[in-house]
């Protein structure tokens, strides 16, 4: 496959969204990179204590959360992940993700990007209709990748349905 293109003729760029503990992060990354994409990822190099290890250390400091939130690195933290957010073409919510991710996800559609859901083998607790707002919910790998392709190309499916109930119809 050539490049996929995005703004100004560069390589889309990917804002991968995920969580610190999910170990898929980098395996879905590698795909999309594999397929041309730009994939912006970096901040899963923090490790999967890094929240836990900032919370603790704030808190022996006697900072409450809403101090924290104030503290150098919370703000560091926080404009690292908005440049890269504001910079990207697309996103996607790799599951399962905390609050942070599914913020993004949202400030994200909210500026007009697409945003797509993966689900990538997680299977939820309990349903949440309001994924309807992502511009498609994908169920594995290769599902997101056919979105996008779909997407891209300026076709139009129903994000309701599963890309994998999509391509049989």
């Amino acid at each position: 496959m050539g490049d996929v293109l995005g703004m100004a003729g560069r390589n889309t760029v990917i804002y991968l969204i995920g969580s610190l503990r999910n170990p898929r992060v980098p395996r879905v990354a590698a795909y999309l990179r594999s397929h041309e994409y730009e994939v912006f990822d970096d901040w899963y190099a923090a490790g999967p204590e890094a929240d836990d290890y900032w919370q603790a250390y704030e808190t022996q400091r006697g900072h409450t959360y809403a101090q924290a939130l104030q503290g150098y690195a919370a703000k560091h933290v926080y404009h690292y992940d908005l440049h890269h957010l504001q910079r990207a073409d697309i996103v996607i919510l790799l599951l399962p993700v905390g609050k942070s991710g599914h913020l993004e996800f949202g400030w994200a559609l909210g500026t007009g990007k697409p945003g797509y859901i993966c689900l990538d083998t997680y299977v939820p607790d309990r349903y949440d209709v309001m994924y309807c707002f992502a511009t498609a919910v994908c169920h594995t790998e290769e599902d997101l990748l056919y979105a996008l392709q779909k997407t891209e190309n300026g076709d139009i499916y129903d994000t309701t349905v599963s890309v994998s109930e999509t391509k049989a119809v």
